[in-house]
């Protein structure tokens, strides 16, 4: 065998082992391999998800099978011909998933929620339910409390009456303002649990005018609390 002929020889086995190396590595392809991951994909079924949770079907009429009018919600929350209703209708014009109803269950959640949060200093649950500037007060009144040592225990009684007030957009945003009547045990302790503030036993009425916003062009369903005031 001639020098050339051992060269080829020799190049050609050393082929075949890299060959078989890089199959015992890689693997061979039966035809039942999982896909490739796909980043954009996965993107684009998540999106399409949160989509999906974000739309809100509004009641169908009854044997028809057509969806409900959604001015018709407007006009059985509120009676046609006052501001209200035609706050709420230009609110519709604008969003028609919004129900006044489905709404005012779930401003009676958030209420409920924020006072808890605020009692037990819950930054966390407050920042994703106040817009930054009710957070920054929130947040501030909750420090001081914390710098005195005071410690506030609460109880949430319920909410005794919630009305819807206005309603209405201006620049994109929706506004809802509501009375909120409800009934509070709350009682504020310092470093030395001596009671500084309210009653542990008694139940007070509370009455707060809140006013909750959302941009209707953002995707995000949410509504966050953008003002607060106490009725007296």
């Amino acid at each position: 065998m001639g020098v050339n002929d051992f060269v080829t020889l020799f190049f050609l086995v050393a082929a075949v082992l890299i060959f078989l190396q890089l199959r015992n590595v890689l693997g061979r392809r039966t035809g039942n391999e999982k896909p490739r991951f796909d980043p954009y994909a996965v993107n684009e079924r998540t999106a399409q998800t949160k989509s999906e949770e974000a739309v809100v079907t509004l009641p169908r009429g009854e044997g028809n099978g057509e969806e409900l009018n959604p001015y018709v919600l407007a006009d059985e929350f509120a009676k046609p011909g006052t501001e209200l209703n035609a706050g709420i209708r230009k609110l519709i014009d604008a969003d028609p998933s919004f129900n006044p109803k489905e709404f005012m269950k779930g401003a009676g959640m958030a209420y409920e929620m924020i006072v808890m949060a605020f009692a037990d200093g819950d930054r966390a649950t407050l920042r994703n339910l106040l817009s930054p500037d009710v957070y920054e007060g929130f947040e501030q009144a909750i420090k001081e409390r914390e710098e005195r040592g005071e410690v506030v225990k609460s109880n949430f009684v319920g909410i005794e009456k919630a009305d819807m007030m206005t309603a209405g957009i201006e620049d994109a945003q929706a506004n809802v303002t509501v009375r909120i009547i409800s009934q509070l045990i709350s009682a504020t302790y310092d470093r030395d649990g001596k009671l500084v503030e309210g009653d542990a036993e008694e139940v007070a009425e509370v009455r707060d005018i809140w006013t909750f916003a959302r941009d209707v062009r953002s995707r995000d369903p949410n509504w966050k609390l953008v003002s607060t005031a106490s009725e007296h």
